[in-house]
């Protein structure tokens, strides 16, 4: 029996094991989306205190109610394990792991590689292994291949492989796992096959014809959003100087009801896909003698978006305050990359953070989605830091404030009360922009 006849029978007969390889953002959504259609899941990750978190119920997400993990342990469909040997038990291996850039901005697939090499002493006949993480055009192919041909093992006779892009949105409240269709692209026929039986199960799938297509659709995807961000980055510079309200241009232009979609602008650009996703093109694009003349300009204006916002801190205190940045208390509100979660991957609130230390500023942040901040690769040096408690005597000891993010459980007023300047780079103070017209600028 072929292995794609054995894996399809037992998809039909609804006994397929789902291997998940990483439990962060996107594994642990996942797994719950299978075991919500009663899917069994081994979940496999590399942190043991990870692990435990898990099968004891706790999501460690604040995005992800605790009950939802707790329910698909008490279902007794998932369990999660440092041991990558019980991943022989799966049907399916979708693996989910980080794939950054090093300081050169160039790709850095050691997570997915790692991954590949534990894999390969596990793998077995009849597997069907899908990489979900964003990555170039060519990484199924030229990376995951070898490496777990190593086992034996020839892929597309004895195992099978498929990229499938990941598209989780955390914190959003319309979309989910289970209803963002999944696009799907594997080099052979079985591959196609098994990966659609299952994806299938638990969302709308999205079939092209290779692995290299679905991993180009991933980066076209948040090349267009990094592209959008980075023009209305820069109208927003060109129309402060003529006195126009960006915010509520665009309000005004998105009434059209064909031709054009909203982007806002905002202090930089985070996250671990819009953020990174442009540079994994523009490396590949070298390989093959072409710059990324567009991606490399909107790389431009968003990463220099933090210095900006600063610096326009720095004028407005020197004119309102008559104060120098040196020595002055400054309260850095939202270090999350987005609303409403507490992700600070890429977040462009650490780099507000270390250009404020750079210019002598007294920093605090405040952040009830991250009461403290945790160790990154970017800025080791802020692990530790602790949110400020939120009241009127702390809020009253800084000079001014820069918010950079815009929770929605933030009683923004207060600041309007409290702190003399507000740099707004979220348009939050929108509604109190009379009532607190002298203190607030928006960046």
């Amino acid at each position: 029996m072929s292995i794609t006849t054995e894996f399809l029978q037992k998809a039909n007969d609804g006994k397929l094991v789902i291997g998940i390889v990483g439990l962060g953002y996107v594994g642990l959504p996942l797994a719950d989306a299978y075991v919500a259609k009663n899917v069994k899941v081994i979940g496999y990750d590399i942190s043991q205190d990870r692990v435990d978190e898990l099968n004891a119920g706790r999501s460690g997400m604040r995005h992800i109610a605790d009950s939802r993990v707790a329910a698909m342990v008490e279902k007794g469909l998932f369990r999660a394990t440092t041991n990558a040997a019980d991943l022989r038990e799966a049907d399916a291996l979708l693996i989910a792991v980080p794939t950054p850039l090093d300081k050169y901005h160039r790709p850095d697939l050691s997570y997915v590689r790692a991954t590949c090499e534990t894999l390969k002493d596990h793998l077995r006949r009849g597997q069907l292994v899908v990489l979900e993480s964003t990555t170039y055009p060519g990484t199924t192919e030229e990376v995951m291949q070898p490496i777990l041909e190593k086992s034996g093992l020839i892929a597309g006779e004895d195992f099978a492989m498929a990229y499938s892009p990941e598209r989780e949105d955390p914190g959003n409240e319309d979309y989910n796992t289970a209803t963002i269709p999944k696009v799907v692209g594997a080099d052979t026929e079985s591959g196609r096959a098994m990966a659609n039986a299952v994806y299938e199960k638990i969302v709308e799938t999205v079939m092209v014809s290779n692995a290299r297509t679905a991993e180009a659709t991933k980066l076209v995807e948040n090349i267009y959003r990094w592209i959008n961000i980075a023009a209305v980055n820069e109208m927003k510079i060109i129309f402060e100087k003529m006195d126009i309200d960006i915010w509520e241009v665009i309000d005004a232009a998105k009434t059209k009801p064909f031709g054009f979609h909203a982007f806002y602008p905002g202090p930089g650009v985070g996250g671990h896909c819009i953020r990174i996703d442009p540079y994994y093109l523009s490396w590949k694009a070298r390989e093959h003698g072409l710059a990324t003349h567009f991606i490399e300009l909107a790389g431009e204006i968003n990463t220099k978006m933090p210095r900006r916002i600063i610096s326009r801190l720095l004028e407005e205190m020197s004119l309102r305050q008559q104060k120098a940045l040196s020595g002055a208390k400054v309260l850095l509100c939202g270090l999350a990359y987005k609303k409403n979660i507490d992700d600070m991957r890429e977040s462009p609130s650490l780099e507000l953070f270390h250009i404020l230390k750079e210019h002598g500023a007294d920093v605090s942040y405040y952040d009830s989605f991250i009461p403290e901040i945790p160790m990154t690769r970017e800025h080791p040096e802020f692990a530790g830091e602790k949110s400020i408690e939120w009241t009127k005597q702390t809020l009253s000891e800084f000079d001014a404030v820069v918010i950079a993010t815009d929770h929605t459980d933030v009683a923004y007023e207060d600041l309007g009360k409290y702190v003399p300047l507000i740099i707004d780079t979220r348009n939050v103070m929108a509604e109190f922009s009379e009532k607190y017209a002298d203190k607030i600028v928006k960046a």
